[in-house]
């Protein structure tokens, strides 16, 4: 067992972290709880922000995707930009500078590198991760993780932990090149497409001054029907690009469902329309990763693709109806 590991089996460990936010991604989990400390509504803020996007127009069938508007750009240091360093030493030295300047700081962790991820291990891509200097244990690090999900791998709980800066420096191992489709979700993580470090650098976010905002590049979808329909003609006659964006659509079930929670628990929505989309979206990437598996084995499951969209569609056609929200 590494010594990181030994750590986190020391540390606070899930009883003990603060509570998750509900159905959000390891993103916007983490982005809220980073966001909370100037605005304490920030869960709710990105509910209000949340619209699914999918971009059509790149080369060899590629998809890429939104989430939600931004809601980091408001604060009074400015929006959140990616940053990264080949030396861990100036990585090391960043985290310091913008942890001094905020009291904290979003870092980019390397999935294989979290002893408290199901993926640890197995499999390396991008999990950002709060941190904070830990009071009462000298020059170490305060390290928490809001992310809680039941994964194909296992189940990940919040977790909050103390590391020095050797354990640190394993836990954001720097990735190396990604697959189109995850490098697409770390250029949208925060609703805009920004600019990501080199591959093989370490990576954290930091504020920077206030610049004029650029429309988004290329064409996209952004009526949540059109969108729909759209994925669900895409998504069930290419066994590969269900393959490659399944957990997309489970980042944005998620999202969806977080938003639909929010808005009834603030009385903006009746509850019988949005539980019923909140229950498709629950079923749509159940449905997508059984369909994968399966053309993975060589049997293709249109029908499974297209009735999930389907009955998604329905449903949320009938909020729209019912229970109009924008």
């Amino acid at each position: 067992m590494s010594t990181a590991t030994n750590t986190a089996a020391r540390a606070e460990g899930p009883g003990r972290a603060a509570d998750a936010a509900p159905e959000l991604s390891c993103y916007t989990a983490n982005l809220v709880a980073y966001l909370e400390a100037e605005r304490p509504d920030a869960a709710d803020r990105l509910a209000d922000a949340i619209a699914l996007a999918v971009r059509t127009d790149l080369p060899d069938g590629r998809l890429a995707f939104r989430h939600h508007a931004r809601i980091d750009t408001d604060g009074p240091d400015g929006p959140l930009v990616h940053r990264g360093a080949a030396r861990w030493a100036d990585a090391l030295a960043g985290l310091r500078h913008e942890s001094a300047l905020r009291g904290r700081v979003l870092a980019v962790a390397n999935t294989r590198h979290v002893p408290w991820s199901p993926a640890h291990g197995r499999s390396a891509v991008s999990h950002w991760v709060l941190l904070e200097r830990a009071r009462g244990h000298g020059d170490r690090w305060r390290v928490t993780d809001r992310f809680a999900a039941l994964l194909p791998d296992g189940e990940q709980l919040p977790y909050s932990g103390v590391l020095d800066d050797d354990e640190l420096r394993r836990l954001l191992t720097p990735m190396g090149e990604l697959p189109y489709h995850n490098r697409a979700r770390d250029v949208h993580a925060l609703g805009g497409a920004l600019e990501l470090p080199e591959p093989g650098h370490y990576g954290w976010l930091a504020r920077e001054a206030r610049t004029a905002e650029r429309p988004p590049a290329g064409r996209w979808l952004t009526d949540p029907l059109d969108v729909l329909r759209f994925l669900a003609a895409r998504l069930g006659e290419d066994p590969a690009a269900l393959a490659a964006h399944a957990d997309d659509l489970w980042a944005a079930s998620r999202h969806q469902r977080h938003r639909l929670d929010s808005l009834v628990r603030r009385g903006r929505t009746p509850a019988p329309p949005a539980d019923a989309a909140a229950h498709s979206w629950g079923e749509l990437p159940r449905s997508l990763r059984f369909a994968a598996t399966s053309a993975e084995r060589g049997r293709p499951r249109p029908g499974v693709v297209a009735k999930a969209f389907e009955d998604l569609i329905d449903a949320m056609t009938a909020l729209q109806r019912e229970a109009p929200t924008r």
